[in-house]
């Protein structure tokens, strides 16, 4: 079985912000984490514990048994897949502004689920997270292979007003605007073991982790991969009292800038640890690796830099950013970063969207070899295998022979208990389990 940086980044806390002095040690988690091996600060969100299993058994835009109904129904509730393939909005997306949801892609059989829109006036973005809180998206992917009317609307994901949300295990393509943005006022977020890549110029962004706050934010970037966009890999700009942190990411073939530090809302507190920063065709001489934007600034940017590799011909560090750096972490880390040698492996070997597909083998092995380079348009989906859905004679969400072999009861719906007294409920080990036979290859 291979390591996992899941596995490695222990342990996981909620830490509050502190200053620049402070020491950077481990601090307990502040409630259950969303599934084992949970990172950073979103790391706590709820999901659907405890709440409904909704299967999901048809790839229409909507009606009984789509994406759709389980993301607008209320209360706390699980999407369960019993079917894989491409799920492409007609009308417009869905919001998600009903609190407690899980998306759980991992149980989808076959090639898996992908999400896209149909273009046109209502081609925005798939997956808008919006005025809500406890959300946990794991294990699909997000393709823009259409083109929408409104290109500020047309992400891959958002999350805006937001909070105690985590986005792991999911691979976002083609986007004109962000392929992963924060809007408003997020906190308490993790985006973690994710690709995001080829984004569309003139707008190739991968992800802009705060836009126009209007308070501290809690946000953590652990273990992603931003391939192919030509600036914001990523871009920060949260406002004095935050606790931002991109620890043990790949960074490749930045264009202009890879990640931005600004300080247009006072000044960012930033960790940035044991990341990868290289260069790839689009890279040039004066590409930034990372950069301190002054243009507007309100507050000197509190940063913090350690173990970072950087790995081909570009202005590694801005000179800027000599003014800004600090000695200590603004915030104590959520996690005990790899070395960044050791996080690079493990990131390309576990970053995505489970069983992966074909655009993300290709951007995995462009990064492993130094190829690829930005696109000028989005490309065709590959449409994911299909396969049969496990049994789940109860509708319980869990494989009939997983429970029988696990102490739980095939016969009766019992998601929330716990059959062997681990501490971890049926539904959420069955869960856990299933994304790790995934990612390792064994067909569940």
């Amino acid at each position: 079985m291979r390591r996992r940086l899941v596995g490695m980044l222990l342990p996981i806390v909620m830490a509050g912000c502190s200053g620049a002095g402070s020491e950077s040690r481990a601090q307990p988690v502040r409630g259950k984490p969303a599934f084992p091996g949970a990172v950073g600060y979103g790391a706590a969100a709820r999901g659907g514990r405890g709440g409904q299993v909704i299967a999901v058994d048809t790839l229409a835009d909507g009606g009984p048994g789509s994406l759709r109904a389980c993301i607008e129904a209320t209360g706390p509730r699980v999407c369960i897949f019993r079917v894989s393939g491409t799920i492409r909005f007609t009308t417009r997306p869905p919001v998600i502004t009903n609190p407690y949801l899980s998306i759980a892609g991992q149980t989808a059989p076959g090639g898996g689920i992908v999400i896209a829109h149909a273009g046109g006036a209502e081609g925005r973005t798939p997956i808008l997270i919006k005025n809500t809180h406890d959300i946990v998206i794991r294990h699909i992917r997000v393709r823009n292979d259409r083109t929408g009317a409104h290109r500020g609307s047309e992400d891959s994901f958002t999350i805006e007003n937001s909070r105690q949300v985590i986005i792991d295990h999911v691979s976002a393509s083609w986007a004109r605007d962000e392929l992963i943005n924060g809007y408003g006022d997020n906190d308490w977020i993790t985006i973690s073991n994710s690709i995001f890549a080829e984004g569309i110029p003139r707008h190739d962004k991968c992800a802009l982790l705060a836009s126009d706050p209007r308070g501290p934010q809690h946000l953590s970037f652990i273990g992603n991969i931003c391939a192919h966009n030509g600036d914001r890999n990523p871009d920060l700009n949260f406002p004095p009292g935050s606790c931002a942190e991109v620890i043990n990411n790949i960074l490749y073939n930045g264009q202009s800038e890879f990640a931005e530090i600004w300080e247009s809302f006072g000044g960012v507190p930033v960790s940035l640890i044991g990341n990868s920063f290289v260069a790839g065709r689009n890279t040039r001489p004066d590409t930034i690796g990372v950069a301190r934007n002054v243009m507007g600034s309100k507050g000197t940017a509190k940063v913090y830099l350690a173990d970072n590799r950087f790995d081909g011909d570009f202005v590694h560090l801005s000179p800027l950013l000599k003014a800004a750096e600090v000695d200590r972490p603004p915030c104590p880390p959520t996690i005990a970063a790899e070395p960044a040698d050791a996080a690079y492996k493990a990131v390309l070997s576990d970053a995505g969207a489970f069983p992966r597909d074909p655009f993300d083998r290709r951007i995995v092995k462009q990064v492993r070899e130094r190829k690829g380079h930005i696109v000028k348009q989005p490309g065709l989906i590959d449409d994911p295998e299909p396969g049969t859905p496990y049994a789940d004679a109860d509708g319980d969400g869990m494989d009939d022979r997983w429970e029988a072999e696990h102490g739980a009861d095939p016969r009766k719906a019992d998601p929330w208990a716990d059959a062997d007294g681990d501490g971890l409920a049926n539904l959420d080990q069955f869960l856990d389990q299933r994304a790790r036979d995934l990612m390792d290859g064994v067909t569940p």
